[in-house]
């Protein structure tokens, strides 16, 4: 299984901070036959803002608790599906 946890390493909000720092925003999904790398992925917004979403490998039993912990993923799954489908995330219109 692989776990995508989201923050925002550049935000150009008026104090510098995303609102959602400190918490956690992970998606679980299986690896199926994705070939994607665990890493660090960003996605640079037109506005300044800077998305990361890092990759890691984990078993079901950490993916489970994860899936737990999680608070969502802030409306940005587009993301990892394009991970997933193009191994980058890519601009364009995210599927909702």
């Amino acid at each position: 299984m692989l776990a995508f946890f989201l923050s925002m390493p550049v935000a150009q909000s008026w104090d510098g901070k995303w609102s959602g720092e400190g918490r956690k925003y992970v998606l679980v999904r299986p690896r199926g036959g994705s070939g994607l790398q665990c890493g660090r992925y960003e996605y640079r917004f037109d506005d300044g803002w800077v998305a990361a979403v890092s990759v890691r490998e984990v078993n079901a039993a950490v993916g489970r608790k994860l899936r737990k912990q999680s608070e969502g993923f802030c409306g940005y799954d587009w993301m990892v599906r394009s991970l997933l489908e193009k191994g980058r995330i890519e601009s364009g219109s995210p599927r909702v």
